[in-house]
């Protein structure tokens, strides 16, 4: 790339695009703790209760007759910022796939 474009390093990478990036003699670590904070405070969530495992297998979602609606843009907005967090998360993709899911059934019926 070097030969294509004019690059330059100005100072070691540390956070780009939402992901923080360590670099060590043993290899390179990502995470997204501090997109998951912020994450928790945008759909204000800060005191949700953490879990071991991202969602138990044997889940099934039904619709809440007796519940408020939801609202499907925020909903969305929800979904897709944890689809972001793959990048760093891959274990969470089964869940997230469900939660999609659910919502493309939702708005079919």
């Amino acid at each position: 790339m070097h030969n294509e474009f004019e690059m330059s390093m100005m100072r070691e990478l540390n956070f780009f695009l939402g992901i923080q990036i360590k670099q060590l003699k043993e290899g390179t670590f990502i995470n997204q703790a501090k997109y998951i904070r912020d994450l928790l405070e945008r759909f204000n969530m800060e005191e949700a209760k953490t879990m071991k495992t991202p969602m138990s297998s044997a889940i099934k979602l039904d619709k809440d007759r007796k519940g408020k609606s939801i609202d499907f843009t925020m909903y969305r907005d929800m979904i897709g910022s944890l689809l972001y967090l793959t990048a760093s998360r891959p274990d969470i993709m089964y869940s997230i796939f469900v939660l999609d899911f659910n919502l493309v059934l939702k708005n079919l019926t």
